[in-house]
């Protein structure tokens, strides 16, 4: 390249900038050639996101494509220019090299429908982008799925065959010939990218034809053979995917790269699993997904030096390691590392890499105006949200396997042994649309769920499939769902009565409060029992005498707000207000005694942007394959397809919430910490376990055979069915309590041992429990 080019002055209100190589320059592409490769030519593509919720995550991305023809003083030439423009864009962007034929995701994402590969060079570049292209004669080859590509093929029927598409170009007339073996949804593809080429390079007013079968097409076949002679013989079969191998791309190899004296030294640190700790922010690394993908990640302390050869390093590896030379090479920096590059890790920590870089810890507040969801499309998206919540609601519950009606007073009060149906109907522009949620509580059945689906489907028939629907786990309800209850949403525990009646309220109650505004609050029934309480939030006790709203030291004015909002769900007027450490004695009575309950303040709540991921999903040969569509809209929904799009919302629960809920009841080891606490300096036969010497408790000589069961390791089968928390022998485990059967009733219940059960997969655990009444 000539070091004395200038760099070119990058638009950043363009999403896509595109240079070529001629004599050894690099000269901007016009906007009407983008998505044209010719095969002899270097490109450099630099595509700019246009809004910061982008998904790459507002980073951009620099492409150094090669085509299968090109010189060794083009590709040159075009090396030398992107490492120029990579060192003045800086670390914010990613370094791409690509191949012909061997693209990423990334780069095709940028050129839809497709991409064109044409014989030629530069010369051949001008010559299409100035002449009549009505002047034309040629055949292209169309494959790919997702990832449409067409290029240019002899003029022969020796060029076809079965599985393909191929484009017979004559200018005013453009022949689409389709495979007997080509899918539907590669036919449409195809044809898009057809109509495309008509209305860039024919102003739309070439004519265009479909073979789809070739004995009704017969005038058509009879100008492709004018054309491309008269076929003798069979086509060729069907061309092989090249597609790889998941297995491959799931072996990851990390490695560091570094210099000692003269010497570049590649020392191999880890296989999966990798950790994100692996990666030092003054070094270099290199990580192989089995000679699919090379990446070399750069840390923030690393030399401008290593950085500069960071891609020919990467190139030097795939060469040493025998890997074919289209194999295709990201270089990322510390910071600005993609959403592929991270799911190759174990985890990747958003706290580890926000200390890392404060810079990047743009958090939006809790506190948003939802009223402004029309008006404001990203705030909409960001929220997950279709409107405000306003529109008309309509419910319905499982009882007895069958869809019945809430009645609307009862709005709102789900039960965590049921399952229900949330109709919301509103208007957008101008139309009527949809949207039912499947909300299922954690102690539903498995026949209610089967009949929670079932149901969906009656609804959906009776609207003429104009439901949009979305499954809702409790405890994991979305911004919308919660935003149409307007923040009273409150989860009882145990079973809906008649017309959706929640269950009595007259016993003690504990209910969780957590949020701030209309679209963040839900209200949880938890144990009854003072460590249950949370010091950063706010709960509701519910008694027989007074019902009290406790505020917890650490909440905030919106928390303590929004509380008094949902209370006013509860029947009663006898309702007090009180502070941690001002509590009246009835208050712990109530909870069964003072026990110790966590004290750390909740931190406001925040919503991090991260971005929707769209995948295509497909099977070959058995196995599903996801292709991810990078900086997707609504055109890459085809009818076609089945896509999968993942909001980054995970309902998997933290490890705090892991051990709230899976430990089991700490009443036991409360009162026993309180006994120890209490008699320090008492002898040991004045502890209020009053222990014998040999081991029995004097305490216990009246209890039943249950407990003397329980000592020798069962219980009666009667005792743990279908029992409620509150009714479970002492010292049990509710998340367990099939474990307490004896080995005989075990397999007598579920029909297999305990080591068979407990080898099977955890989901298929849970259902079995919630069937045979031990969830």
């Amino acid at each position: 390249m000539d070091i004395n080019q200038d760099l070119p002055a990058i638009d950043s209100h363009r999403a896509l900038q595109i240079w070529i190589t001629e004599n050894l320059k690099m000269l901007p592409l016009p906007e009407r050639a983008h998505g044209n490769f010719f095969e002899e030519c270097c490109y450099v593509v630099l595509h700019v996101p246009q809004s910061p919720k982008a998904t790459q995550g507002g980073f951009s991305d620099l492409h150094y494509w090669i085509g299968k023809d090109a010189s060794a003083e083009a590709r040159e030439a075009a090396v030398s220019f992107v490492q120029c423009l990579q060192e003045d864009l800086g670390d914010q962007t990613v370094l791409h090299r690509e191949s012909q034929g061997h693209e990423s995701d990334c780069f095709h994402s940028y050129f839809h429908p497709g991409v064109i590969y044409r014989k030629g060079g530069r010369d051949s570049a001008l010559k299409f982008a100035e002449t009549n292209m009505y002047n034309v004669q040629r055949l292209l080859h169309i494959r790919g799925r997702k990832h449409v590509s067409a290029t240019e093929v002899a003029l022969s029927w020796n060029s076809f065959n079965k599985g393909d598409i191929f484009l017979l170009d004559l200018g005013k007339v453009m022949i689409q010939w389709n495979g007997p073996k080509a899918s539907i949804s590669e036919k449409a593809r195809a044809l898009t990218l057809t109509c495309n080429l008509r209305d860039r390079e024919r102003g739309g007013r070439a004519q265009i034809a479909v073979v789809d079968a070739e004995n009704e097409a017969t005038n058509l076949l009879r100008i492709m053979e004018a054309v491309l002679g008269c076929r003798s013989g069979s086509l060729c079969p069907s061309v092989p995917s090249n597609s790889v191998s998941q297995l491959q791309k799931a072996n990851v190899r990390l490695y560091h790269v570094c210099e000692k004296g003269t010497d570049l030294v590649v020392q191999e640190l880890a296989t999966r699993p990798l950790t994100q700790d692996l990666l030092q922010e003054d070094g270099c690394y290199l990580l192989d997904q089995g000679g699919f993908k090379i990446y070399m990640w750069q840390g923030r302390k690393s030399s401008p030096q290593e950085k500069k050869a960071a891609l020919s390093r990467a190139v030097g590896f795939i060469q040493a390691k025998g890997y074919p030379n289209y194999t295709n090479v990201e270089v990322v920096n510390d910071g600005a590392e993609s959403t592929a590059f991270q799911q190759l890790f174990w985890s990747w920590s958003k706290e580890l890499d926000r200390k890392k870089h404060p810079e990047k810890s743009k958090l939006v507040q809790g506190n948003l105006e939802v009223g402004k969801l029309h008006t404001q499309p990203e705030l909409a998206a960001q929220l997950r949200m279709v409107d405000d919540g306003s529109g008309k609601v309509e419910v319905w519950y499982i009882q007895d396997l069958q869809r019945q009606p809430v009645h609307p007073k009862y709005y709102g009060q789900l039960c965590s042994g049921n399952c229900y149906l949330v109709l919301y109907t509103y208007q957008k522009l101008g139309c009527v649309q949809y949207l039912l949620y499947l909300w299922q509580g954690h102690q539903s059945t498995v026949e209610d769920t089967k009949a929670l689906n079932c149901s969906a489907e009656e609804l959906d028939l009776m609207h003429q499939g104009a439901l949009a629907q979305g499954h809702v786990t409790m405890g994991s309800e979305p911004p919308h769902f919660l935003a149409i209850f307007q923040g009273r949403l409150v989860v009882f525990q145990g079973n809906a009565g008649n017309k959706g009646e929640r269950p009595p309220v007259s016993d003690t109650r504990l209910f969780h409060v957590q949020g701030t505004e209309s679209h963040n609050t839900r209200t949880m029934e938890v144990p009854a029992r003072a460590s249950s309480l949370t010091s950063g939030d706010v709960f509701f006790l519910i008694t027989s005498h007074v019902c009290y709203l406790w505020f917890g030291k650490g909440c905030h004015g919106d928390q303590r707000e929004m509380a008094r909002t949902v209370v006013s769900v509860f029947p009663g007027n006898n309702k007090e207000t009180v502070l941690e450490g001002q509590e009246p004695l009835y208050f712990w009575e109530a909870l069964g005694g003072r026990a110790p309950y966590p004290s750390n303040k909740r931190l406001p709540e925040e919503v991090w942007s991260i971005q929707p991921r769209l995948f295509e999903c497909s099977s070959h040969a058995g196995c599903l394959v996801l292709t991810e569509v990078l900086f997707f809209g609504q055109e890459d929904l085809d009818k076609y397809d089945i896509m999968l799009l993942d909001t980054c919302q995970e309902n998997s629960q933290s490890y705090e919430e892991m051990v709230g809920n899976s430990l089991g009841p700490g009443s036991a080891i409360s009162e026993m910490t309180a006994a120890f606490k209490g008699s320090q300096d008492s002898p040991e036969n004045e502890l209020g376990l009053d222990l014998r010497v040999d081991g029995a408790n004097p305490s216990m000589n009246h209890t039943s055979s249950c407990s003397d069961s329980m000592v020798n390791g069962s219980l009666p089968r009667e005792r743990l069915m279908h029992q409620a928390l509150e009714d479970l022998p002492p010292g049990v485990d509710p998340a367990r309590k099939e474990f307490y059967l004896s080995d005989s009733d075990f397999q007598d219940i579920f029909g297999k041992s305990k080591e068979e059960f407990y080898s099977m997969a955890k989901w298929k655990q849970q259902q079995a429990k919630k069937k045979l009444g031990f969830f």
